[in-house]
């Protein structure tokens, strides 16, 4: 189920958004602050964000450039003001798309469709990154044609980090995506299961580094050479 996240500041808006994405089979969250967002989506597994222009804390054109900086999650601006618009979709802005308020809950629904279809097709028409090939259905990797010998949790981390390349992912994020069970783990055990992974890619290509730690952050996956 795809998670939309809803930054907005207006409450009976927000409320009626949240209620037509539920009908539409959405998992959402609600955020009514600017300067609370960009942690959450570091934070949080989010594969679309509605996001209003003018927020308390911080607006929604500074969101958008800080998030663009470690994520390519779908942004749709949502804005009162006509005259903004060639700016918000610009590409020095990183939106995706736009609203113009008033709108209707269905244009909402209709757009958050769009953006995660032409997501899906990207994905799809582009399943192999770096010369990794996943096979979700039977949990099998390979780089090259090359089979890489993971466990279950393996593949899980290593399409969690392969989905975004060059997005940092943070231990907590990492621990809510690949434990579904919502178990409690250390940050060992995410360190643990990211050198098991490295070992095993390494296994089947000693010259690839694509697993990179950030200090203080997580980990994110690029390929340097």
């Amino acid at each position: 189920m795809s998670k939309i996240l809803i930054v907005e500041d207006e409450p009976k808006l927000a409320e009626l958004v949240a209620a037509y994405l539920d009908q539409a089979g959405y998992e959402n969250h609600h955020i009514d602050r600017g300067d609370q967002a960009v942690d959450y989506v570091k934070n949080n597994q989010v594969d679309l964000i509605l996001l209003d222009l003018m927020l308390p804390g911080l607006d929604g054109i500074e969101i958008c450039k800080q998030v663009r900086q470690f994520s390519g999650v779908p942004i749709i601006m949502v804005t009162a003001k006509a005259e903004e618009i060639d700016r918000l979709i610009g590409l020095e802005m990183g939106a995706d798309d736009y609203v113009c308020k008033p709108f209707s809950p269905r244009e909402i629904v209709a757009r958050v469709k769009a953006n995660l279809r032409r997501v899906e097709l990207d994905q799809t028409e582009s399943p192999r990154t770096d010369g990794f090939d996943l096979d979700v259905d039977r949990l099998r990797a390979t780089y090259k044609g090359e089979l890489i010998d993971l466990t279950t949790v393996e593949f899980q981390l290593l399409q969690l980090l392969i989905k975004e390349p060059g997005r940092v992912f943070g231990r907590d994020l990492i621990m809510k995506s690949i434990y579904a069970d919502s178990r409690v783990v250390s940050d060992r055990t995410i360190d643990s299961h990211i050198k098991k992974l490295r070992k095993k890619i390494s296994a089947v290509a000693p010259e690839l580094n694509v697993i990179h730690s950030v200090y203080g952050a997580g980990y994110r996956f690029e390929n340097n050479d």
